[in-house]
């Protein structure tokens, strides 16, 4: 009787097992590659519950998630002979999950090794200037030689983009030096500039105060005003001022002159009326 409860608890164990082997279940993102004596169907199986012979059938699970992979930094020389460190990510995912398990061992490895090189080679074909400014240009080249490439693997590159450049020292300081003389450069530019319409402005004033002498005394009187303001020891008046001052003197004196007579006949009249004393 034990030994048939024995025999009875080994074929359940091993049933249990069997089933257990042949039942799989894959989640939304997975599918999974059956492979039946060695050879390989057509289309993936999955997601969801599927069921496989034991000893007869094995799988191999693929992941349809979009992979992030650093790509490493590394040396390169551009076209103009500088030595940058390049690093990069690149972002792929399956999208034939029967071909990324038969037509290559490890994709990532894969993808990794040839993604590094690629680097280098597209990098390599341009300046340095055109290596930091045209990066949308530099990210797109390597995208679509990478796309090209992992095709037969079953995978595609959604995206690549470069990381961090490193510069020299040396390329630092020269690049620091070149940017401070432009800003230099524009800022002389924009005061001639400046001082181009500051003589426009002037030589019209010129021509109005030419027109109109009366105009130019007057900013000369301005003109004196704010020196005073300053409080200046010294005040040096221009010769056209000083005209003005002389001018404004002897009008002062014709006018003196002509009031005094009147004031004089004013006051002779004033001593000539009866003077009238009262008495109370």
């Amino acid at each position: 009787m034990s030994v048939v409860l024995v025999v009875v608890v080994v074929v359940v164990v091993v049933a249990l097992l069997v089933v257990a082997s042949s039942v799989h279940i894959l989640k939304q993102y997975e599918r999974a590659v059956k492979f039946r004596l060695g050879r390989v169907g057509d289309d993936a199986f999955g997601p969801g519950l599927i069921v496989i012979i034991p000893l007869v059938d094995r799988i191999s699970r693929v992941s349809l998630r979009i992979v992030t992979m650093p790509i490493e930094s590394q040396g390169i020389i551009t076209r103009d002979n500088v030595s940058v460190d390049v690093s990069a990510v690149a972002y792929y995912k399956v999208v034939d999950a029967v071909r990324a398990v038969v037509a290559i061992e490890n994709v990532a490895s894969a993808i990794n090794q040839i993604a590094q090189t690629t680097l280098r080679a597209v990098v390599g074909r341009h300046t340095l200037d055109e290596t930091l400014s045209d990066t949308n240009e530099l990210n797109k080249s390597i995208r679509e030689i990478l796309d090209v490439q992992t095709e037969d693997w079953g995978v595609q590159v959604t995206l690549v983009e470069l990381k961090d450049i490193q510069l020299p020292e040396s390329m630092k300081r020269a690049m620091a030096r070149q940017a401070e003389a432009e800003r230099e450069k524009r800022a002389k530019i924009i005061a001639a500039e400046g001082e181009a319409l500051a003589a426009g402005e002037l030589a019209k004033a010129a021509d109005v105060m030419m027109a109109h002498p009366l105009a130019l005394q007057l900013r000369n009187l301005q003109t004196l005003v704010e020196i005073a303001v300053d409080k200046n020891s010294t005040v040096v008046f221009p010769a056209p001022l000083m005209s003005t001052i002389q001018e404004l003197g002897a009008f002062l004196n014709r006018e003196a002159n002509a009031a005094a007579p009147l004031a004089q006949l004013s006051t002779n009249e004033s001593s000539s009326e009866p003077q009238t004393i009262g008495t109370h």
